[in-house]
């Protein structure tokens, strides 16, 4: 095993912000995943235009869903390689939020809550305690020794 796979050794308890931001992305993922399934059961017993395209929306939502799930897990096990798809997870999420921001309805506070949701995991990623937590060094620091 690298060292990126596995743990700092004298790492001590998690910080907090990394398990919130951890939470927050296994929430999207758990979303995403409800999303995928139901557009599938609609797919299959409801009327849609067209039975394949739901279908296929549907698998594929919860295909996507496999991203933040995957970077909640790896930040719960201080992966250091998943914090960049958990940020990645939370960028794509503010346009969609904006999108929700802009239409009638129920999607106005639906906008609301993904957007929050969004600028807090990100928010709680870029912490540096997250950052140290990970084992991720900033830019210019020296490599600590024993770590490649």
């Amino acid at each position: 095993m690298s060292s990126e796979q596995t743990p700092t050794p004298d790492a001590g308890p998690r910080p907090r912000r990394l398990t919130w931001a951890a939470a927050l992305a296994a929430l999207e993922g758990a979303v995403l995943v409800a999303g995928g399934v139901w557009m599938l059961v609609l797919g299959f017993t409801g009327n849609p235009d067209d039975r394949q395209q739901a279908v296929t929306g549907g698998v594929t939502v919860i295909v996507l869903a496999l991203l933040p799930l995957l970077a909640a897990r790896g930040l719960l096990m201080r992966r250091s390689w998943s914090r960049g798809p958990a940020v990645i997870t939370q960028l794509l999420a503010l346009p969609i939020a904006y999108n929700l921001l802009r239409a009638d309805g129920v999607a106005i506070p639906a906008g609301i809550v993904l957007a929050v949701v969004a600028v807090t995991a990100l928010v709680l990623l870029v912490n540096p305690a997250t950052t140290q937590a990970l084992g991720i060094r900033g830019p210019g620091r020296p490599q600590e020794p024993g770590r490649k």
